[in-house]
Formats: C-alpha cells, structure tokens, sequence
C-alpha cells in the first residue's frame, strides 16, 4: 500500500510541475490551479483513507480519490484541446490519472466484497447457532448451555 501512497504523491507533483510551465494566461491560470487541487486531493485523501475508522469510512474516502483522479482527467482533456502543454507529459499524466481511478474502483469493490463475504459468513454462523462475528466481539454471545 505504500507504493500507491508514493505514487499519489508523486503524481501530484508531476502535475504541480506540469502547472508551473503552463502559459501566464489567464485561461491556463484557471486550468492549472483546478488540475493542481483536484491532483493534489487524490494524494490527501488516499492518505486519509488508509487511516479510515471503519469500512465505511475507507469507502467514503476511496471514493473521493476516485472522483478526484476523475477529475483531473476532465483538466488534462482542457489542457490538450488547448495544445499548450508538453503533449508527452500530458498523455503520461493522463494515463496515471485513469490507473488511479482505475484503483480506487478495484479498492472499493475489494473493501464492499469483503463486507458481503463477512455478511454472507455471519448469517450462516448466525443459522448454525454460533452467533454473529460480531455479536461474538461485542460479548453478546455465549455457547448454548454453557452459561
């Protein structure tokens, strides 16, 4: 999980230094300080996720970095129909942008299918007579005729 915290990092300021050499124009001005927020969230908040409190919370986050990567996709296509910036850089920054969006999906498919699993697994305990998870955690739960 580090590497993604390095590579949201790195990604944010790619797109820092891909703002700075944007030209002085007003237009460009709007662009870069947009691209440059919403690239500098994904890393913020990916951070935040991975001190989530609870699964809803990571989920929560992980969509925000999804949105956040989504939106710099939506800066980066202005940048390019204006032609000013390094079109290899651009394309490269572009392609990291969907890759993270890419894996803020997968991550929150992997965190929901995981709280189907444990859903799935406690209603069969629950129907054998064990308890929940849960219930077992929260002590509410004891072994029939063991007292």
């Amino acid at each position: 999980m580090s590497d993604l915290k390095e590579r949201t990092k790195r990604f944010a300021l790619d797109v820092i230094r891909l703002c700075a050499a944007l030209p002085r124009k007003q237009e460009f001005l709007i662009i870069g300080k947009q691209l440059t927020r919403s690239a500098t969230s994904v890393g913020a908040n990916y951070r935040s996720a991975r001190r989530a409190k609870s699964r809803a919370d990571f989920l929560a986050k992980m969509a925000i970095v999804e949105e956040e990567a989504d939106e710099c996709m939506y800066w980066m296509e202005l940048l390019e129909g204006l032609g000013c910036a390094s079109e290899p850089e651009l394309r490269r920054l572009q392609d990291e942008a969907d890759q993270l969006v890419a894996i803020a999906v997968a991550s929150k498919k992997t965190a929901r299918g995981n709280d189907e699993r444990r859903s799935a697994k406690d209603e069969q305990q629950e129907a054998d007579g064990r308890g929940s998870n849960d219930e077992r955690r929260a002590g509410k739960w004891s072994r029939p005729g063991i007292e």
